[in-house]
């Protein structure tokens, strides 16, 4: 039976699986919140502009060779995602108090991140892209301490209703709900990768990309700000901006 998941949604699918996400077995899509009453999130960092030029470089190739990939837009914001997580809608005002909180004392942008290399999470024929930051002792602790501040407010898990849209298919739905649902102990603290993905490529051209040199630069965040969460977990509509201080 010819499988119904769209090509790009299927390598993504395969994606998560691969970096151990989400698990091989079924999931269901509904859960016993309505639709509305949960929201998905990203509490995330905006780079400055050494790593948004060098991110925009990279989106720029990938698309050169695979057209079919998506853009550095408005629903594909680049970012490094700190927390995503199901919340219950009607608490987002604590949560960006809480998250807000944090980020108010941590002087964020002070924040010092070397870009190191490439790296791709692979899923069949394409994979998806990024750039990796090694992990500091001060980016690990403002992870550890925004999750502790939006604790109280995560639920387990939301329906598909949580995002901005739905994909063309429930196994994608399933398998994106699966990934937020179990960010936190998957992927924070010693598993925890800061990185802003570029785009998508066959692996064929990607495994050449990380087999080349990589010119290590130094990076800042810039900003912070709260997404819901879109299509293959994208940052894609902002709900909440912060004022960080210097």
């Amino acid at each position: 039976m010819k499988s119904i998941i769209p090509p790009l949604a299927k390598s993504i699918l395969a994606g998560l699986l691969a970096l151990g996400a989400i698990g091989t077995q079924a999931y269901a899509v509904d859960s016993p919140a309505l639709p509305g009453t949960v929201t998905a999130i990203d509490i995330l960092l905006e780079p400055d502009a050494t790593m948004l030029g060098h991110s925009a470089d990279n989106n720029a190739r990938l698309l050169a060779v695979f057209p079919k990939g998506f853009s550095l837009d408005a629903l594909h914001t680049p970012h490094i995602t700190m927390l995503q997580c199901f919340v219950r809608t009607a608490d987002l005002d604590q949560v960006y108090a809480a998250a807000g909180k944090v980020l108010a004392t941590a002087n964020v942008t002070a924040i010092k991140l070397e870009a190191f290399k490439y790296y791709y999470a692979p899923g069949g024929a394409v994979g998806v892209a990024g750039i990796c930051a090694r992990p500091t002792p001060a980016i690990i602790k403002l992870q550890a301490d925004i999750i502790a501040a939006v604790k109280p407010f995560m639920v387990d898990t939301g329906p598909i209703g949580a995002f901005t849209a739905a994909h063309a298919d429930a196994a994608t739905d399933a398998a994106l709900i699966q990934y937020v649902s179990t960010f936190v102990p998957k992927m924070s603290g010693e598993s925890f990768n800061p990185h802003v993905s570029t785009g998508v490529a066959p692996t064929g051209y990607l495994d050449q990309m990380l087999g080349e040199p990589f010119a290590a630069f130094t990076f800042s965040p810039a900003g912070a700000a709260v997404y819901q969460l879109g299509p293959f977990g994208s940052a894609a509509k902002k709900l909440k901006q912060f004022d960080l201080k210097p």
